[in-house]
């Protein structure tokens, strides 16, 4: 648990960064700071590890006041993720991501052991341990950033801004990374950004800051449906509001069930005649126990059809949203990704239904236009939507 009690930060000047804030953050949580610039959000994060000590007021870390710790102690015990990255260029990708292991005096075997486990958890190759951060591209670099806050195995991490720099596609991964992550391991982050959606999609509770001092501090959820004044209201946008009530959906909802799938031992064969029956272009590949492997689709087969290899050789990755998603979060997704549909899955990753454009824009519509007549396809009013979200992104 953290408490933030009456915690306040002058600088030199008599700026007042931070104004007697009273918080407490569960274990376990997403917390997420949000507000204009100045507003004081990064300081209150910063002092958590005495990067910033505090003027007046206290914070406490499972009881225990943080000033009374060895702060280079208590910096070890936090991760810490930023823009930045600050990945030490010298060093090989094994060497960042054991720095504090390696401080700790952890044996080197356990360090290796936490490494190969960590760059396993993000998709990136054991080969990349070997290699310096110059020879990986930007995202690849922000991934290594996040797993070096995790391997000391610290129960606390704070970041900031940590994918402010990164293209949309990038970041949004990075985002689905980091939640599944905390989820997984169960750890308190303390997160610092000035993007709403970015707020909106990641957090269990959002701070909400202005001229230092909180205005609201609730769920996502809340936030959206009960502005605390017109401060957030504008804060949050009125696109956002007004889509609140519709997007507050889950995906399960609307959702359609028991897509087609095929096994990744089955032939390419057997997956064709199974396309032509469904009328579908592509296919999701699933393990004998429902769990996703990934996606067939007609552009692999074709380039395979003459060889005798099963589904599992050729096919791709594939994007997902878990059980419980909301509607705005799964239809960003889908426009970030350029996607027709996205699959949806259960917490141990059995795939249960499939996401369309076109389904979500049949609950838009029956939402906000009920009975109306419709005077333009659903197909043109997705794609007229798709248009402006990504102007905007």
């Amino acid at each position: 648990m953290i408490e933030f009690k009456k915690l306040t930060k002058k600088f030199p000047g008599g700026k007042i960064a931070v104004d007697s804030l009273t918080l407490t953050f569960e274990d376990g949580e997403f917390i997420v700071f949000i507000g204009t610039s100045g507003s004081g959000k990064t300081t209150s994060m910063r002092m958590i590890n005495r990067m910033i000590e505090p003027t007046s007021g206290e914070i406490r870390i499972n009881g225990k006041n943080i000033k009374d710790l060895n702060a280079v102690e208590l910096r070890r015990k936090i991760g810490y993720v930023i823009q930045q990255i600050g990945l030490m260029p010298h060093m090989t990708i094994f060497e960042n991501i054991v720095m504090v292991p390696k401080l700790l005096k952890w044996p080197v075997d356990k360090q290796k052991k936490i490494a190969e486990e960590l760059i396993q958890k993000v998709d990136l190759p054991l080969e990349f341990l070997e290699r310096y951060p110059s020879e990986l591209s930007g995202g690849q670099q922000q991934r290594i950033g996040v797993i070096r806050a995790l391997a000391a195995d610290q129960d606390i991490i704070l970041m900031d801004e940590p994918f402010g720099a990164l293209d949309p596609i990038t970041r949004d991964s990075l985002q689905e990374l980091v939640k599944d992550l905390q989820r997984e391991l169960g750890k308190t982050v303390v997160f610092v950004t000035h993007d709403m959606d970015e707020a909106l999609k990641l957090a269990d509770r959002i701070v909400i800051m202005q001229e230092g001092k909180v205005v609201q501090f609730d769920t996502p959820d809340n936030i959206l449906m009960n502005p605390a004044n017109e401060f957030v209201e504008t804060f949050i946008g009125e696109d956002r509001l007004s889509q609140a009530r519709t997007h507050f959906r889950t995906v399960e909802q609307i959702m359609l069930r028991k897509p087609v799938s095929v096994s990744p031992e089955q032939n390419l064969s057997d997956a064709i005649k199974l396309m032509r029956i469904h009328r579908v272009d592509s296919l999701f590949v699933t393990d004998a126990a429902g769990t996703l492997q990934g996606m067939l689709t007609l552009e692999a087969i074709e380039q395979n059809r003459r060889r005798p290899v099963p589904v599992g050789e050729v096919m791709t990755k594939v994007s997902f949203v878990r059980e419980g998603t909301l509607v705005r979060d799964a239809l960003q997704r889908i426009l970030k990704l350029g996607y027709k549909n996205i699959p949806v899955v259960d917490e141990k990753n059995h795939l249960i239904g499939l996401i369309t454009r076109t389904s979500i824009v049949d609950m838009v519509y029956d939402t906000i236009w009920g009975d109306v007549e419709a005077e333009i396809p659903a197909e043109d009013v997705i794609e007229t939507t798709a248009d402006i979200e990504m102007d905007r992104g």
